[in-house]
């Protein structure tokens, strides 16, 4: 299972490369163009600022899966294991609360979304705007997975090193299931 979680991240580390890529060389390629010939290509203009979306929302993803997000890491940090573990059920239960309010919001918006298109590619607005379903899944999924782990006690101590802000006493991966071969 772990292997297949670090496999995950990795494809979700290259779609990040790919959407990056893809978007510089539109912009770069359009700033020539421009510049150099008077011309443009008007579908790398929409399809930048689509793959931008995609790739705010997927590393978002990405960050909360390790530990990247900005947090009250002084406060966290001075705190002794039980605090640590009672500010991260509580950290944790108001993520989930808030990536709720982003899949019900984006799942509501949705329809409408469905039935408009980009001016220039005409693609349904609902591939930009429905990215919210998965960055709002994984989160709560993330968050769900360490709440579960804190709760049942499976949490290790790099996880609640990692969550206080400790990154120098934390190495890949943070946590290793039980029963998982290497």
């Amino acid at each position: 299972m772990t292997r297949l979680i670090t496999l995950f991240y990795r494809l979700l580390d290259l779609v990040l490369v790919a959407l990056l890529s893809g978007m510089a060389l539109m912009v770069f390629l359009n700033v020539v163009l421009r510049y150099g010939f008077n011309s443009g290509i008007a579908v790398s203009e929409e399809l930048s600022r689509f793959f931008f979306v995609w790739l705010t929302f997927i590393g978002a993803v990405v960050a909360h899966h390790h530990h990247m997000h900005m947090g009250m890491e002084t406060f966290v940090a001075a705190l002794g294991r039980r605090g640590r573990m009672l500010m991260m059920g509580v950290a944790e239960l108001l993520i989930l609360g808030c990536a709720w309010v982003l899949f019900i919001g984006t799942w509501k918006q949705l329809p409408i979304n469905m039935s408009m298109g980009a001016p220039v590619t005409g693609l349904s607005m609902a591939w930009v705007y429905g990215t919210g379903l998965f960055t709002a899944a994984m989160i709560a999924l993330i968050s769900g997975t360490r709440l579960l782990r804190l709760v049942t006690g499976r949490i290790t101590e790099k996880e609640i090193a990692a969550f206080a802000g400790e990154r120098h006493l934390i190495d890949e991966p943070l946590y290793e299931p039980e029963g998982d071969a290497k």
